[in-house]
């Protein structure tokens, strides 16, 4: 099958040096909303690699994202937003940039160009069959990603990839590829924009369906969230509150208590 860099495409707009600010922000704007049909065409495949996910992490095992650039900022992005919003340790959803965490901040010169260093980068954290790799790169070319791919399947390690080009190298190495084809971008080429914004849409998917999946909300509220702030704090109390039928006072003196609100919610009824 044929590989075409859609994602290097000319812009569908030109000469926009000579565009007003309205005028770009409403073409832009115009190209973002493209990207939800784009991501609905795949849900299938975002479906099939969530059960494996999920399937991973009953097993003690963990979700682990590759990438480079804005790719590899987006996975530690995701990953670093799962503690705090479910409660799971840092340990269960790893993100790991080419380049190390100074790429986070700074681009790293050719650090997307090494073919060894992502294996090297996963066998820090002990890799193994019981864990998850899921490759980022919205070229689906990037060798960093596909070099480290190729060493997890050899492994027995199971793999996915989230991509903007169809037929790519990354997707040709995945068991569970998922390709979301959004067209050029607005600007020729910068795929930050609408590649990174179905990137993170799947990405959102990803782990809130299988954080959901495992049991780590209930109703539609984060019950495991870590109480990090006062915003969250209150949050807390009022979900106590609506949830027990109490006082917000009493709320607040089981989430003191108890420090966590599904906590909270077990031992009130099993004082009751």
């Amino acid at each position: 099958m044929s590989f075409t860099k859609t994602t290097e495409q000319d812009s569908n707009y030109d000469h926009l040096e000579k565009m007003d600010a309205s005028t770009l922000i409403k073409n832009i704007n115009n190209e973002d909303k493209t990207v939800a049909f784009a991501v609905e065409k795949v849900i299938p495949e975002i479906t099939i690699l969530t059960e494996v996910i999920v399937e991973k992490l009953k097993e003690d095992g963990r979700l682990f994202y590759l990438g480079a650039g804005t790719s590899g900022r987006l996975g530690i992005l995701d990953a670093s937003e799962c503690p705090p919003t479910f409660g799971v340790p840092h340990e269960l959803v790893i993100g790991l940039i080419a380049g190390g965490d100074i790429a986070i901040r700074k681009a790293v010169e050719n650090a997307e160009d090494a073919t060894t260093q992502g294996w090297i980068d996963l066998q820090d954290h002990n890799i193994s069959e019981k864990d998850v790799v899921i490759g980022i790169a919205a070229s689906g070319t990037t060798p960093y990603v596909i070099a480290a791919l190729k060493k997890c399947n050899e492994n027995n390690i199971s793999t996915g990839c989230i991509t903007c080009n169809k037929n790519s190298p990354l997707s040709k190495v995945s068991k569970f590829p998922i390709e979301v084809v959004v067209g050029p971008e607005f600007v020729t080429g910068s795929s930050r924009m609408k590649a990174g914004t179905a990137q993170k849409m799947v990405l959102n998917m990803l782990t809130t369906s299988t954080m959901i999946l495992l049991g780590k909300v209930k109703g539609n509220k984060m019950v495991d969230m870590q109480l990090s702030n006062h915003k969250l704090v209150n949050r807390g109390i009022d979900m106590l509150a609506n949830e027990l039928k109490i006082e917000r006072k009493l709320a607040a003196t089981l989430l003191s208590k108890y420090k966590n609100v599904r906590n909270a919610i077990i031992n009130y009824k099993n004082e009751c």
